[in-house]
């Protein structure tokens, strides 16, 4: 194995955009990304060498992410968050690209997910399928899928 300066000059960008995709906030991915590298380093003796190392490094960011939506999602429905909405949740947005926003939002996993990382994180399918510890076909047929949701969505609204 390198030498974990190696490590993360290697993958750095790999992990930064990956964490982008999910976010869409250069400061998070940012944040999470440097958090990646830190635990990395600290329980590097827990790779197996199961998967390729990048996939390892995108696994371990992503349950960062996770996590962080977890908290955030905990501030968020705090009583004094919700009383707050603001007059402006009443009115209908008619612009595609809001509606577009809010129906890959409310996708489920992991059609969500792949979505973001070929559409904004621009990774292969092969790279998608790897992440996920599932073939590149496996990967094409979930975003495919995805895009027929949101095409219905927009149908829809």
């Amino acid at each position: 194995m390198p030498d974990f300066e190696e490590v993360y000059r290697l993958y750095f960008a790999d992990v930064y955009r990956y964490i982008l995709a999910l976010s869409r906030d250069g400061a998070v991915a940012e944040e999470i990304t440097q958090e990646t590298f830190f635990r990395a380093l600290a329980t590097i003796g827990t790779f197996r060498g199961e998967c390729q190392l990048r996939v390892w490094l995108c696994q371990i960011a992503r349950n960062l992410y996770t996590d962080l939506c977890r908290e955030r999602r905990r501030f968020r429905d705090s009583p004094a968050e919700a009383a707050d909405g603001g007059i402006e949740e009443g009115f209908t947005d008619r612009d595609t690209a809001r509606r577009l926003h809010i129906l890959l939002h409310a996708l489920p996993e992991p059609y969500k997910e792949v979505f973001s990382l070929r559409t904004f994180g621009e990774l292969s399918f092969a790279n998608i399928g790897a992440l996920f510890q599932k073939s590149e076909s496996w990967a094409r047929v979930t975003y495919f899928r995805a895009q027929g949701k949101l095409k219905e969505g927009l149908d829809e609204l």
